[in-house]
């Protein structure tokens, strides 16, 4: 009797393909495994054999492998069919395997569900995996990573194992409690509770994992025809938004998402600000808009007028080469999209603002779940503080530890592990 049924999924990349690898795991992976290869090799040692259906029939040649439960991605019996990549062999196999008792076709996020329920992954390592299948930049990929390989997870379990000791104090205070002189917490207690709550404060003040997928957010601003969009279509290295000598070209705000020095960023092109009375109505939603892209942008080029810009924008000097040419006594650079000069000392000055705003190279971040299950554990921490009974210290202190349970996926729901899985593309 199969309790848990087999999955199975193409793992690879979609067809045609120069390999495709299908994956089964499950306590029915190595009968899949005979039915198809008519034998089982020897574990974690790729195999030649030819792959038949039920009846017989030759599917393909390929190498398959054997990995035997617990000890594997999914903590199962899994078997891997490295096949010829064509869509018509994937199908035909993958047509042989759902034929067979106890074996179906995985979910999303099905194989690293299976990790997770079977110990050979925690929460955090579940959602740092999923960042990583969506890494589009050098960034996102290293701090991605950093949470995959367990960065933040033994950072968490560290802060666990303070807590229990901090526990075992109070404890011992509760057990002694009719002694007089074991009475109180000592006050190195006081002292190690405070430092690990500064600790806490510390990560939680750290920029959020989020700001790696939406990027840098850089938004180009000023009167019309100051050469906000030439400039933009030189940032993003494409013809994106329409430049033309007309004033009021742009009336709607354009962005585009790009990388720079493995740096992400959004670039937002916005309409020329002016007074809105001089404006016609399609025009003067667009100036709204740019407003708004303002309220929410890291940094703001200015292309205006020296001054006149939101407090803090970087003062650009536009349309260099051109004859009617307007420097600025402050300007932060000078440039010329149309030809350009300076451009590229732009893009270093911002990739290097970006490196300062977004986590660090492989140093694991929090994403906003993380985030607010870290604060609670931070929240508990402070509030022990302002206790002198060692049973609402204790409780507190408990707290703490089912807020990093949580952190972890110790302590989750089912709704959470639904949504986060099904991030996940099938075969992962």
């Amino acid at each position: 009797m199969i309790d848990r049924p087999t999955i199975f999924a193409l793992s690879s990349g979609a067809p045609p393909a120069g390999v495709g690898v299908i994956r089964v795991s499950g306590p029915a992976a190595q009968a899949a495994l005979e039915a198809l290869a008519g034998r089982v090799p020897e574990p974690r040692r790729a195999s030649l054999a030819r792959l038949r259906d039920a009846e017989g029939a030759l599917l393909d040649e390929a190498l398959v492998l054997w990995f035997p439960g617990p000890a594997t991605a999914t903590g199962e019996d899994l078997a891997e069919f490295h096949c010829h990549g064509g869509r018509a062999v994937i199908v035909a196999v993958e047509r042989a395997l759902a034929s067979l008792p106890g074996v179906r076709r995985a979910e999303p996020g099905e194989f690293t569900r299976r990790a997770f329920a079977n110990g050979r992954i925690d929460l955090a390592e579940a959602e740092g995996l999923a960042d990583l299948l969506c890494a589009e930049t050098e960034l996102q990929r290293a701090a991605a990573l950093a949470n995959a390989g367990g960065a933040l997870s033994r950072q968490v379990d560290l802060w666990r194992d303070r807590v229990l000791g901090l526990s075992a104090e109070v404890e011992g205070v509760l057990d002694f409690s009719d002694e007089e002189d074991s009475a109180e917490l000592p006050e190195s207690f006081t002292w190690n509770i405070a430092a690990l709550a500064e600790e806490l404060t510390g990560w939680l003040g750290r920029p959020r994992s989020e700001r790696l997928g939406e990027g840098f957010r850089v938004v180009l601003a000023g009167p019309p025809n100051a050469g906000k969009s030439t400039l933009f279509n030189a940032l993003v290295e494409s013809e994106a938004a329409i430049t033309s000598p007309i004033a009021g070209t742009t009336r709607d705000v354009i962005e585009r998402s790009v990388a720079i020095a493995g740096v992400p960023f959004t670039f937002v092109d916005t309409a020329g600000l002016r007074e809105v009375e001089g404006a016609d109505p399609i025009e003067a939603i667009g100036i709204d808009r740019a407003r708004d892209a303002l309220a929410r942008a890291d940094a703001v080029l200015w292309l205006g007028a020296e001054g006149e810009g939101p407090q803090g924008a970087w003062e650009v000097a536009a349309q260099s080469d051109r004859t009617d040419f307007a420097p600025k006594s402050r300007a932060n650079f000078t440039l010329s999209a149309t030809t350009g000069d300076g451009v590229s000392a732009l893009k270093d000055a911002l990739a290097e603002a970006a490196r300062g705003a977004l986590p660090k190279p492989g140093e694991a971040a929090l994403n906003a779940r993380q985030h607010a299950r870290l604060s609670d554990a931070a929240e508990a921490l402070v509030s022990a503080q302002g206790f002198s009974d060692p049973l609402l210290v204790a409780e507190e202190l408990r707290r703490a530890r089912v807020a990093f349970d949580q952190l972890i996926g110790r302590a989750t729901t089912e709704d959470m592990l639904d949504t986060l899985f099904g991030r996940f593309c099938i075969g992962k």
